[in-house]
């Protein structure tokens, strides 16, 4: 199986939420079945079915987490030396040539992107583009709007 790329954080916020599928949401569905189980007849149950339903959604995630988490790669931004170069878990100010907007984005792994926070994904178009360049150089991004100029302002590790 090949290697994930994750950050620090995102193997964190992974194993927090393997512990709470295990420690909380996997007990709570094991009672709702038993309850649902009580009150009889199994065939015309909906509680039953839903909480049958939601065990095989947990167990589910709980093997797709462990996976997740058995190939990760965990790079630390912190510890990278990559000369000033755009890399995975590299934190990018970018300025819009057409608008002059600025923005700042850190590229991440696919379970850690969240754009509203300034994660990208490592497979996005933006951080395509970005892998490589280094602080001054222009990258050109396939946009769903359009191609959308940026110029890197600054490249960060932390």
């Amino acid at each position: 199986m090949a290697t994930i790329p994750i950050t620090k954080r995102g193997a964190q916020q992974l194993k927090a939420e393997l512990q709470r599928l295990k420690t909380q949401e996997r007990p709570a569905v094991i009672n709702a079945i038993a309850e649902a189980r009580s009150h009889g007849d199994l065939s015309e149950n909906a509680e039953y079915d839903a909480a049958k339903e939601k065990q095989g959604f947990i167990e589910g995630r709980i093997k797709e987490v462990e996976a997740k988490l058995a190939a990760a790669q965990i790079i630390d931004p912190a510890a990278l030396d990559a000369g000033g170069k755009v890399v995975f878990g590299a934190t990018v100010e970018l300025q819009d040539e057409d608008s002059g907007d600025q923005v700042t984005y850190q590229i991440v792994g696919e379970d850690e992107a969240d754009l509203k926070h300034g994660l990208v994904n490592i497979n996005s178009p933006i951080a395509r583009a970005l892998i490589g360049k280094e602080e001054g150089d222009s990258a050109e991004v396939q946009a769903p709007g359009g191609v959308r100029y940026y110029e890197i302002v600054a490249v960060h590790y932390r």
